[in-house]
């Protein structure tokens, strides 16, 4: 990659993953685009472009104008807004998708597109879900995702469009608050407890999904875009993860930072629906033989750095 551009900037993933890349590839050489204005100077420098995916003209015009050779599409709406809106969700989700690859395939571009353990279904094994398995989902995010894994196959055979892509689980960051994921407890258990001491959890006791902290998930990303396409079996659909946790799980790390953090229950039937259709845990052995992925944090070393993080956020706002 050397000009890269990002759908989606705005986001979870793409506020943090623009930073990245800027500071790998120069800030220049990235271009942040969403659908709104930023509201901070945070992409600059840097360039920055309002763009609908929607909008596959703009997009083309966007991409041409600055000559990338990659793009990484993030431009979504997520599980639980998209069970709430789901004639919203397949047209962005899948509109913009297909707009982007054919960017990718005008311009001859590599293309990144993330699918998520949403993509598997109440079908699928839930103990270390292999790489190639059944997949049924039954939510509109979780048939977007395998349409887009195989979608991006097609574009890539048919094509030759350089597709790649991993299913992210449950990403967990200090720098972005939840945007509407079933795994967004997982983000707001820190907050409460640092801002309440106590957190009600809408995912049951019990409900193990996988995790993955935010500088991993970026980490991922850049490495599967520099890997070596010849060594690339799977392309679009990589199982990566760091770890397989419950919410009791993540309150038991918190209380060993704040021993008077206390959790309890109140369960989101859709919600939970949708948690209970997901892996417990997956096999990743396909992105560490193809591409070397490899996690870093696991469970303690995450939650030591995100209360320090997330408190260090909070004393600059009151400040």
């Amino acid at each position: 990659m050397k000009k890269i551009l990002v759908t989606g900037a705005l986001g979870q993933i793409g506020s943090e993953l623009v930073v990245k890349m800027r500071e790998i590839y120069g800030a220049e050489n990235v271009v942040a685009t969403d659908i709104r204005p930023h509201e901070t100077d945070e992409y600059q420098p840097g360039p920055y472009e309002i763009v609908d995916v929607t909008d596959a003209k703009g997009m083309f015009e966007v991409a041409k104008k600055y000559q990338v050779d990659a793009i990484i599409h993030l431009a979504a709406l997520l599980s639980a807004t998209a069970e709430a809106k789901p004639l919203l969700a397949w047209n962005l989700n899948m509109g913009g998708l297909v707009n982007a690859l054919e960017v990718a395939r005008e311009l001859r571009c590599q293309l990144f597109s993330p699918s998520s353990i949403g993509a598997f279904g109440p079908s699928t094994p839930k103990e270390r879900t292999p790489q190639d398995t059944i997949q049924r989902p039954t939510t509109m995010y979780g048939v977007n995702k395998v349409a887009g894994e195989l979608l991006c196959d097609y574009y890539y055979h048919k094509f030759g469009v350089d597709t790649r892509g991993v299913r992210f689980p449950g990403l967990i960051s200090y720098v972005t608050p939840p945007g509407g994921g079933t795994t967004d407890y997982a983000v707001e258990i820190y907050y409460e407890a640092i801002r309440r001491g106590r957190y009600t959890s809408y995912i049951a006791e019990g409900t193990y999904l996988d995790m993955m902290y935010m500088p991993d998930a970026l980490q991922a990303v850049i490495s599967l875009m520099e890997a070596d396409s010849s060594k690339l079996i799977h392309r679009n659909a990589f199982n990566v993860t760091a770890m397989s946790v419950a919410p009791e799980d993540i309150a038991a790390a918190i209380k060993r930072h704040i021993p008077e953090f206390e959790l309890d229950f109140d369960v989101d039937p859709v919600r939970q629906e949708i948690a209970e259709s997901w892996p417990d845990s997956l096999d990743t052995s396909a992105a560490k033989a193809e591409w070397g992925f490899q996690a870093t944090y696991d469970l303690e070393k995450m939650t030591a750095d995100m209360l320090a993080k997330l408190r260090s956020k909070m004393l600059e706002k009151v400040n």
